[in-house]
């Protein structure tokens, strides 16, 4: 991925807690820890570090149950030097507790959130300029119009929805494409922050998951209780959306249940995927609506635009792909021996697997049926 070849000087205390994932906060927050002595016995029990890990809970149950993935306040004030180490040490702990997890797709939820987190800060920021100049090799503001490089413009636009995102749509010029104010709703600086996110999410699940992979089990041992409270919240979030039909998820294919369920979890759905969970709905009959809300918790979720690629679905009536496209696209739900149904060699489509459960659950009731009349003859 392009990215520039220096990174830009960065002191500001304030800027640094903000974003304590920035490259330039590593060193700060090693002087912190070391004029303070915080050592990874302080920050997982210690008194001292007591609040910090109580906001390091607060950012891991946001990146689960909020929208609007971490919330921006915090519970000290940044611009003292306590409140500063507050939220810069929450950070390091929540990413220990993910780490620790040894679940990617945890740790691309929790990323996910921190960035979006970070995203409604930057919209805001006096130091959005040097901040961008950390994440973009090509990037300047004049007048309040931001301008980025094609090549980074093209590299993050792919994992955003929306037709501003197309490249058909922008304004490309001498390898710039020019962000361009859309009201007071999007202005340009909002679109290089939208941006931004994406190449912090990345950093931040990269560098979490390198954590990961050097933990010991010493470690996961010690943070086994915190782990087990997120991987709790996540299983009954997965629960809670998969349970918004009712009775009619008893006859879901694996593949739909596993798109609803990786929708749940913060997992970027690919696009193959997402046509065909809104192609799947459509067959069964579920409003649009519902449908619009399976997609609430992805990570690049907009309503507006959500609502209207759903809505394009159902009026086209598209159909649901088959089981071998499923599979080359990577939304196949099962392995051979996982469900004895999807083994049948006729299985070829997950409307078939549907109509099979059907007519399954229809045989089941006429026997009981039948047992029934006869237990009442016999009486």
């Amino acid at each position: 991925m392009p990215k520039p070849l220096t990174i830009p000087d960065l002191s500001d205390e304030v800027t640094l807690a903000r974003y304590p994932f920035l490259p330039q906060a590593k060193a700060w927050i090693a002087q912190m820890a070391s004029r303070h002595g915080i050592d990874l016995d302080e920050l997982l029990e210690g008194g001292m570090m007591e609040r910090a890990r109580i906001r390091a809970r607060s950012r891991l149950v946001d990146s689960v149950d909020s929208k609007d993935g971490v919330g921006i306040a915090s519970i000290g004030d940044i611009h003292t030097e306590e409140g500063r180490i507050l939220e810069a040490f929450s950070f390091y702990y929540a990413r220990l507790v993910v780490g620790a997890s040894e679940d990617e797709r945890l740790i691309s939820r929790w990323a996910q959130a921190e960035a979006e987190r970070a995203q409604q800060i930057l919209e805001n920021d006096p130091n959005l300029a040097t901040i961008a100049q950390v994440y973009l090799s090509e990037v300047e503001c004049v007048e309040g119009v931001w301008k980025i490089g094609l090549a980074d413009f093209t590299e993050l636009c792919t994992g955003i929805t929306g037709s501003r995102w197309r490249l058909p749509n922008c304004d490309i010029s001498g390898g710039w494409v020019t962000l361009y104010d859309e009201g007071e709703k999007y202005p340009s600086k909002r679109k290089v922050a939208r941006l931004l996110r994406e190449r912090m999410k990345q950093e931040i699940k990269n560098d979490a998951v390198a954590k990961m992979e050097k933990m010991d089990s010493s470690l996961l041992i010690r943070l086994s209780e915190p782990v087990g409270m997120v991987r709790g919240l996540v299983a009954s979030k997965t629960a809670e959306t998969i349970a918004l039909i009712g009775a009619g998820e008893d006859f879901w294919p694996p593949c739909m249940t596993k798109a609803v369920s990786e929708l749940a979890e913060g997992v970027n759905l690919n696009h193959f995927g997402r046509v065909f969970l809104g192609s799947m709905s459509r067959c069964l009959g579920l409003p649009i609506e519902t449908t619009v809300d399976f997609f609430r918790t992805a990570p690049d979720f907009d309503e507006g635009t959500t609502t209207y690629q759903v809505s394009h679905l159902y009026d086209r009536e598209y159909t649901p792909s088959g089981c071998s496209k499923l599979k080359i696209n990577h939304n196949c739900g099962v392995k051979p021996g996982d469900d004895r149904l999807c083994d049948q060699s006729w299985m070829d489509h997950p409307l078939k697997y549907i109509r099979a459960k059907q007519r399954r659950r229809k045989q089941q009731q006429d026997v009981e049926a039948k047992l029934g009349v006869t237990k009442t003859g016999d009486a």
